[in-house]
Formats: C-alpha cells, structure tokens, sequence
C-alpha cells in the first residue's frame, strides 16, 4: 500500500470519528470530563480491535470446521461477533474510566461508552478502508468511508450506549447494577446483531432503508442523553 492510500485510509477512518466524538461531548458541556481520560478511553477503544478480530476469526474457523452455514447458524455467528466487540468495548470504557473517581454522574457512563465504541469504530474503519483502497482505489474507499460514517460508526454508538445507559440509570441504585449490566450488553448485543444481518442481507442494495431505523434510534439517543442529565440521587 502507497503512503498516500494509507494517509487516506488512516484520515477516513479515524477523522469521522473525532468529529462524532467532538458532537457527543457537547452533550456533556456543563460538567465536561477530563481530556485525559476520555483519550485513553478512545485509545483503549482501539486497542481491544485487535482482540475482538482474532477473537471473531477463531469464532469463524470453528463454525467453518463444524459446517455450520445455514442461514441460522449465519445468524449466530453475527451474534457472537456483536457479543465479542460489544463485550471489548465495554471493558475498554471499564478499566480506564468507570472505575476512576471522575466518574462521577449518569451521564458519564453514556460519554465513556461513546467514547470507547469510536475509537473502536475509528480503528475498525482504517483497517476496512485499507481493505477497499487497496483493491478498488481511493474513490471506493471515499464512498466506503461516507457509508461507514453514517453507518457503521453509528451502528458502534448506538449499541454502546444501550450498556451506557443502562449503568447511568443505575447509578444511584448499586442493587440494580448487575441487573442492568446485563440487560443493556444483551441489548447492545441484539441491536449489533440485528443491523448487521440487515445490512449484509441488502448486499449493498436499499442500504438507506437499513440505515433510516439507525438513525431514528440516533434521535431518541438525544432524548435519551437530555432524560439521563437530569437524573438525581432521591
């Protein structure tokens, strides 16, 4: 790969991400958290990439090995792959900032999810846009990364933010953490799942129509993060 495909692939990726971070954190704007925790809560985001698709290939070969291909089984193994990269991001929000003492109302729970889930998405759409540029050339690769931004990215935001809220509407309730945990990571999971087995089903036709649900999902988000900001402790 030239320098310049993979400055563009490096750009494509990781740039549309920062500017969905820089959007999301204006939601946070009265109580902003530190600068510091929410870069290596992006950082963390990207590094558990690289084990969420080792993890996914080993998943791929054993259900390769099983012959497991009916449509079913294709199914599940969407669903493992959403349960590994839901699971990846949420630990990588967890060791580096829920367990610190800025975390210190709701509404953070939502922005270190978000921030986590786009710095996997940002590393997730270089190695991809590596992948299309290579084999079809910089103007597949700009089409690629404008789907990807309103897509794909998005689809990492959304999911991300069903265990972000569920661990902000327990925040003043420890005895329902657990409870809630599990319900939003499942969720994040069915959400991930359900997205991707759409959107490879269109195999790349009516896309808009796979995307127009995710992006009224985004809205209610908005309502969602407004809801969480005005939670108290009783």
């Amino acid at each position: 790969m030239t320098s310049t495909n993979l400055f563009f692939a490096l750009s494509g990726g990781i740039l549309p991400a920062l500017l969905w971070l820089w959007f999301w954190l204006k939601e946070d704007r009265l109580r902003p958290e530190p600068r510091r925790l929410i870069i290596l809560t992006f950082l963390a985001g990207m590094a558990v990439v690289a084990f969420a698709l080792l993890s996914e290939q080993a998943v791929f070969f054993v259900f390769k090995k099983a012959n497991l291909t009916t449509a079913l089984d294709g199914f599940l193994l969407l669903f493992v792959w959403a349960a590994i990269e839901e699971t990846a991001k949420y630990l990588a929000a967890q060791k580096t900032a829920l367990n610190k003492k800025e975390f210190d109302e709701p509404v953070d729970a939502l922005i270190y999810l978000i921030t986590a889930a786009l710095g996997f998405a940002a590393l997730e759409n270089v190695i991809f846009l590596i992948s299309v540029i290579n084999d079809y050339g910089l103007m597949a690769g700009l089409i690629t990364g404008n789907l990807r931004f309103a897509g794909a990215t998005l689809l990492h935001i959304l999911s991300s933010s069903a265990i972000g809220g569920a661990i902000a509407f327990s925040f003043f309730r420890p005895k329902k953490y657990l409870r809630n945990i599990f319900l939003g990571i499942i969720t994040a999971i069915l959400l991930h799942t359900v997205f991707n087995y759409f959107i490879i089903k269109s195999s790349g036709e009516n896309i808009f129509q796979v995307f127009l649900p995710l992006w009224i999902l985004i809205i209610i988000l908005l309502l969602v993060f407004e809801r969480i900001k005005k939670i108290k402790n009783k």
